[in-house]
């Protein structure tokens, strides 16, 4: 954390899940806010307290249910520290949706929609902060709609119901998102996008798995991000959107895929410039996401779940597997990177 102090760079700290429970108690929050931010702040500038990362999909009972409890205990902590600039947010997979094809039919899960995420919308509309989700368009590929989530040119679809055409994944993830959230009467919090992201190399068999595609993708996420044109659903809505990732990570277990979806290799050479190097990309926003934060509340390694959550789902789809956020049309883009953890070569 002291690394990030005045250089002007935002972070995003993660309470890990298993801390959730915990920080419901007050006392306990005032001091996790005490030992983890109260050192570091304000020299570190922390834009957001993720509290857990993905818990609807991957959390216990006991964290689901204290979920919001500990969100609206830590943000009272905040307050009372004289931190209450810092938003409470928590990222969810897109397990979170019942439907999402076509976008206009959009719907969170029966008990999580109006038991969790209802209370939680209705508190982060009261604090300013924004509903954070990770659309992985990747783990909804197939052979037949690889343009369409490259933001390559196609013929698009049409969603019926609205009439509104869609020639890319991510307007469509986004806008069924959105629909979900006007269902439960909170269409105005703002959608902020915790991680998405291509891997640049992966096993033999995965052939849409490659450079190419990986910066057609991460290439078009920029150019949406700082197009301001927005989705069908929400046109002119500029969105903060954290890219996974900035490095690979050599030390993840899992798939060779998981382990390659950085700009860079873990020696800093680049694998693939989609205007980092030469500075054509936003500068202003934070550069650590939820996913990337240790147990000590320090950017660097994920001890929870990230990126591989849409992939493990039975339900998926060709939507997937299922300061303060901006709120109009004239906010900055904030386009950021995950610092993955990796080890020096």
């Amino acid at each position: 954390m002291k690394a990030f102090a005045d250089t002007g760079i935002y972070v995003t700290i993660t309470v890990p899940n298993g801390d959730i429970p915990s920080l419901t108690d007050s006392n306990k929050a005032e001091k996790w806010v005490q030992d983890k931010i109260k050192p570091y702040y304000p020299d570190t500038k922390i834009r957001y307290i993720a509290v857990g990362n993905e818990i609807l999909h991957w959390g216990t009972p006991e964290q689901i249910d204290n979920l919001v409890p500990a969100m609206k205990t830590l943000h009272g902590a905040l307050d009372k520290a004289g931190m209450g600039g810092i938003k409470v947010t928590t990222p969810h997979s897109l397990g979170i949706m019942l439907s999402s094809d076509p976008p206009s039919s959009g719907a969170f899960r029966p008990g999580w929609d109006v038991g969790i995420i209802k209370p939680m919308l209705k508190f982060l509309n009261e604090t300013e902060s924004g509903f954070m989700v990770n659309p992985y368009p990747y783990f909804g590929y197939s052979p037949g709609n690889d343009s369409f989530a490259l933001f390559r040119p196609n013929t698009g679809f049409v969603d019926p119901e609205t009439g509104n055409k869609y020639d890319n994944m991510f307007d469509g993830l986004m806008d069924a998102v959105y629909s979900a959230m006007k269902k439960l009467g909170y269409a105005d919090v703002p959608i902020i996008v915790g991680e998405t992201g291509w891997p640049s190399l992966g096993e033999p068999w995965l052939t849409w798995v490659n450079v190419a595609n990986a910066k057609s993708y991460n290439g078009g996420m920029i150019k949406k991000s700082t197009s301001k044109e927005g989705t069908p659903l929400m046109p002119g809505k500029s969105f903060e959107i954290y890219i996974f990732a900035l490095f690979n990570e050599d030390q993840k277990p899992g798939s060779l895929a998981e382990r390659n979806f950085g700009l860079f290799r873990p020696d800093f050479t680049v694998v693939y410039n989609i205007g980092v190097m030469n500075g054509t990309t936003p500068k202003h926003g934070p550069t650590v996401s939820p996913s990337s934060a240790s147990k000590d509340g320090v950017s660097g390694d994920s001890n929870e779940p990230s990126g591989e959550s849409q992939s493990n789902s039975a339900e998926k789809t060709p939507y997937g597997h299922n300061g303060s956020p901006a709120k109009d049309s004239d906010a900055v883009v904030a386009l950021v990177f995950v610092l993955a953890t990796f080890s020096m070569l």
